[in-house]
């Protein structure tokens, strides 16, 4: 028997003849069948619907209440009946299928006239429309003890009478059908950035989305407090001083023992040099213990950034420059426009200098940030997934912006614009990454780099002029607290920058957070031509509570405006659904496929390579007639 691969040289036919001539790079006969097999799986894949994704960012720290929507699929559930089922069906009984999906169980409502062959009807309709949806193979999310029964209500088939009659086994039908829809709602998910800071469970969001169960379908980008976190680990001293200051400012000491950081020395150092009673600037930390260790750190954070402005003025952060300010005055006794004034650790003559024990508390902690295995798992996850953009459905997704002047053109920084700029901190992040994960040597540029990101006013995360946290913590004047936004969201409302920005990443819509929309107050997720989305509704406790998806079908793009913790309580004691706000974005008259995205412009790539190569075959082979090779090799 010939083999694909066999010498076919001895052959004296025409064909075979014109095939030894071929160039090196010419498929061989028996590769044919493979091509063509290769060829068939792109063209249905590009024939596919797109993925369900959705989207959401800005989750700082709210690990309970993230697993909490996250489970109910942050609203999904109730817009995905609504597409699968007739326009006949209520609202409430739409809710009432959602409850039983939740669940996992079939329970009775007096309001709602469904019986159980009804429900399993309606959710086998809802299984129908999400396969349909995508190339979903049934024997893969379905369990094989109801996997034919399930497979003949798809189709439409007759099934025995027991499925509908004999009342356990409905039920158990039910929780199979509500699993199977549970697991495909949801095709993509893409994060938006900041998991760290202001909640105390950064770790647990973390788990989740490295988890087996998630990480193959999530998207990471990087948000500014995941910057500061990520410069800590880089070595940036100034940055591990500022993660533990916004960590004890939240009072978040449960996370520093999760961690594994020991803080004795700072809080003994902190509690004797700033007595909470002598602390009397406008620190956030409710315990007294917090509140020393807020100052000293912030004390500590300042006198070593001041040193990274200094030995980067290219950075042009010299107005951050308050210590030598601060010293004059206390040195004169000018203090009235301070709301504290008990500064030990100010050398009035040298005031970026640490003294000794700030000296040994800042290597200490350097020294944990650096061989800290938890931290290090948690880091891994952003330093190997993450990204400071990512593109997908035709969609950039970015954490704040792309940074712009005033008279929207794309600003420079470090000789770069635009998705330059953007792949250029990209490639440092991953240098970085790889020095920290194997234990290796910084560049101190880099490291200094992190600083900038965090809190630079071209800093692609950041976007205001300055980070004014020495003015709030102890200047009297409002108007010195003032945080003035720079040109992103006023340049995302002209035509002109838009069209530049899609042009220049090649897409047609952009995502993004960093900066919380209050939908209470009438602010909507989406510019009217839907073309800029803010993804950011506030989602920790310490801005509105609620927070924001955005979930995009083949169908539809739809922004859910999440409920609160105390609106998901109420309802859970009702036994309801919490309510949902939807704001309706796009809708397509036909199902998006994939051929109409980004990476559907690549698969049509490689299939007309692939096309280009089977009609050179048939080409050499008689236009596709069954040559005389092919012969012998079947024989």
């Amino acid at each position: 028997m010939v083999t694909p691969n066999t010498d076919i040289s001895d052959n004296t036919d025409t064909n075979t003849t014109a095939l030894r001539q071929q160039p090196q790079g010419h498929i061989k006969v028996g590769e044919i069948d493979q091509l063509v097999n290769k060829l068939l799986q792109l063209e249905s894949a590009l024939n596919a619907n797109i993925p369900t994704t959705l989207w959401i960012s800005d989750l700082h720290g709210e690990g309970d209440r993230f697993k909490s929507i996250l489970r109910g699929r942050f609203g999904m559930l109730y817009q995905t009946c609504r597409e699968a089922l007739p326009n006949t069906f209520s609202s409430e009984k739409i809710q009432y299928l959602v409850r039983i999906i939740r669940r996992n169980e079939y329970f009775k409502d007096e309001a709602i006239t469904m019986d159980i062959q009804d429900t399993i009807l309606c959710l086998v309709e809802v299984l129908k429309y999400k396969i349909s949806n995508r190339m979903y193979q049934v024997h893969e999310i379905i369990k094989p003890e109801f996997r034919d029964a399930i497979t003949r209500l798809l189709a439409g088939l007759p099934v025995p009478d027991p499925i509908f009659e004999e009342e356990i086994i409905s039920r158990r039908l039910i929780a199979h059908l509500s699993v199977a829809i549970r697991d495909i709602l949801l095709d993509r998910i893409e994060v938006v950035g900041d998991i760290f800071d202001r909640g105390s469970q950064p770790d647990k969001i973390i788990r989740i989305l490295s988890s087996p169960y998630y990480r193959g379908i999530v998207d990471y980008v990087y948000g500014n407090h995941d910057i500061l976190w990520m410069g800590a680990a880089s070595g940036n001293l100034s940055l591990i001083a500022e993660t533990l200051r916004i960590t004890c400012r939240y009072d978040h000491f449960e996370l520093m023992n999760r961690l594994k950081f020991d803080t004795r020395r700072l809080a003994e150092f902190a509690s004797a040099t700033y007595p909470a009673e002598k602390v009397t600037g406008k620190f956030k930390a409710r315990t007294d213990l917090g509140r020393s260790m807020e100052k000293a750190l912030a004390i500590i954070q300042f006198k070593l950034e001041e040193r990274t402005i200094r030995d980067n003025p290219e950075y042009d952060m010299s107005s951050r420059l308050w210590l030598e300010k601060l010293a004059s005055m206390l040195a004169a006794g000018d203090t009235k426009g301070l709301n504290d004034n008990h500064f030990p650790t100010i050398n009035r003559e040298d005031p970026l200098a640490l003294t000794d024990e700030e000296q040994e508390i800042i290597d200490d902690l350097a020294q944990q940030f650096a061989t800290n295995t938890k931290l290090k798992r948690l880091l891994g996850y952003f330093f190997t997934d993450g990204k400071t953009y990512h593109i997908h459905s035709n969609t950039l997704n970015i954490h704040a912006l792309v940074p712009s002047t005033a008279d929207g053109q794309f600003d420079e920084f470090m000789g770069r614009r635009g998705k330059n700029l953007l792949d250029n901190i990209q490639d440092m992040i991953g240098r970085v990454g790889k020095n920290y994960l194997e234990g290796k040597q910084q560049v101190k540029r880099d490291q200094d780099l992190f600083f900038y990101l965090w809190c630079g006013p071209k800093s692609p995360f950041f976007g205001k002029h300055a980070m004014k946290t020495f003015e709030r913590y102890f200047l009297l004047d409002p108007e010195s607290h003032v945080e003035n936004t720079l040109y992103w969201k006023d340049n995302m409302q002209t035509k002109a920058f838009k069209k530049k920005l899609l042009e220049e990443f090649g897409v047609q819509r952009v995502v993004f957070g960093h900066t919380p929309v209050n939908y209470m107050k009438g602010a909507r997720m989406a510019s009217e031509d839907g073309v800029a989305i803010n993804v950011d509704g506030g989602f920790a406790e310490a801005y509105y509570n609620r927070g924001h998806s955005l979930v995009h079908t083949p169908h539809q793009l739809y922004g859910i405006i999440l409920p609160t913790p105390t609106e998901i309580k109420e309802a859970m004691q009702k036994l309801e659904s919490a309510p949902l706000d939807i704001e309706l974005i796009d809708e397509f008259s036909h199902p998006m496929k994939i051929r109409d995205t980004i990476e559907g412009k690549a698969l049509m790539e490689q299939r007309d390579k692939i096309m280009q190569k089977i009609r050179e075959f048939a080409t050499i082979n008689g236009h596709g007639q069954t040559s005389t090779t092919e012969t012998a090799v079947r024989d």
